[in-house]
């Protein structure tokens, strides 16, 4: 079955079409919809796909709602718009990109494919924010989680690689790119993940804050009357490495580090203080490691944040053999064979996780 896999960020729209085999038979990357894409746009590039027998698109926030895939209705568009306000950045691309593909190919099935969905089973004291009873009822308030679909590939490609049998694995993954987040994998499924009820909690990430103290946050509301539209852009669009070292890409980042920029360099220790941190916890939440996976753009592509992360973290086990870690030759165990824990770099490949749960879902007896 082909699929056409629809993955919309804030920044970039990925088109792939994934055959059979699990390769990729056509590919097209569109700037973000609003930002030099539009229906016209993605029906011209739609054009060029071949035929395809379902469409898989990259849903953010599931809620409380979906977790699992499901055959988009109008029922389930209605639900997804309500969850706008819970991922601004993302639920607002994935929906106009839905609505732009099943417009230009009304006949073929469209499934969508939930970021949450992989952590919806969360023992409850991972799940449960303390807050009083009522605001938990009333509004579903609790933790989500999300990079969902790029932490159980990777988990399970992990496993792969490190031939354990998968009730066997204690796992964690860390998805680094422009969102970054820690998954605690046991046996194959999350226990623990760093974001929370928005994608907003956790790491520093490129330009969100990740965890900060709730107080700061009243604060800024309640003395400095900063307003909630305000509090909101600072938070999503202007912290995180943007907010630290004035530019968002880790590239940039380490270059100015390396020439001795001070803020530069501060934004490189803040962001390994917080991973190495999250690190820890996650192992705690699994009670021990057998293997540490580095994905996403940053995690793939560069090696002194994997280098520092597990430098920092040897009590726990990890070891990286620096030529291993150095070389670009895909998805690798980097640790040496004395390291207690296998360290690993895996690419993100969300395409072929959402093609996977597509072919599932369709197969399954109406």
């Amino acid at each position: 079955m082909r699929i056409l896999v629809v993955n919309a960020g804030s920044s970039s729209l990925k088109l792939r079409v994934i055959d059979d085999d699990d390769e990729v038979a056509h590919s097209a990357d569109l700037p973000a919809i609003g930002r030099g894409s539009g229906p016209k746009e993605i029906a011209s590039a739609l054009a060029d796909c071949g035929d395809v027998e379902a469409v898989g698109h990259r849903i953010v926030h599931g809620g409380d709602v979906f977790s699992a895939p499901v055959i988009v209705d109008g029922e389930v568009v209605r639900e997804l718009t309500r969850l706008v306000d819970l991922a601004p950045l993302h639920q607002p691309m994935s929906l106009a990109a839905l609505d732009a593909v099943t417009s230009a190919l009304p006949s073929i099935p469209a499934v969508a494919c939930f970021d949450t969905a992989f952590h919806a089973d969360l023992p409850e004291e991972a799940a449960t924010y303390p807050l009083p009873r009522e605001w938990r009822e009333q509004w579903g308030l609790r933790r989500f989680g999300f990079h969902g679909l790029s932490h159980s590939y990777a988990a399970a490609k992990a496993i792969q690689l490190m031939g354990r049998p998968v009730e066997e694995t204690s796992i964690v993954t860390c998805h680094l790119g422009a969102g970054a987040s820690l998954a605690a994998v046991r046996s194959g499924r999350s226990v623990d993940t760093t974001m929370g009820f928005t994608p907003l909690e956790g790491l520093v990430m490129a330009t969100r804050s990740g965890s900060i103290d709730p107080g700061l946050l009243l604060w800024l509301i309640n003395t400095v009357g900063m307003s909630g539209e305000d509090l909101a852009k600072g938070l999503e669009e202007q912290s995180g490495l943007l907010g630290l070292a004035g530019t968002a890409d880790m590239r940039e980042v380490l270059t100015a580090s390396e020439a001795g920029r001070t803020d530069a360099r501060l934004a490189l220790e803040v962001y390994l203080h917080r991973l190495r941190s999250g690190i820890a916890a996650m192992t705690a939440s699994l009670g021990g490691l057998h293997g540490l996976v580095f994905t996403g753009g940053v995690g793939e592509n560069a090696p002194i944040i994997r280098e520092r992360a597990v430098g920092g973290l040897q009590y726990l086990g990890p070891l990286i053999d620096p030529q291993r870690n150095w070389e670009k030759t895909g998805d690798r165990i980097i640790s040496p064979p004395n390291s207690t824990v296998q360290v690993l770099v895996v690419a993100a490949r969300e395409d072929l996780q959402i093609a996977r749960e597509v072919r599932l879902l369709l197969a399954q007896p109406s």
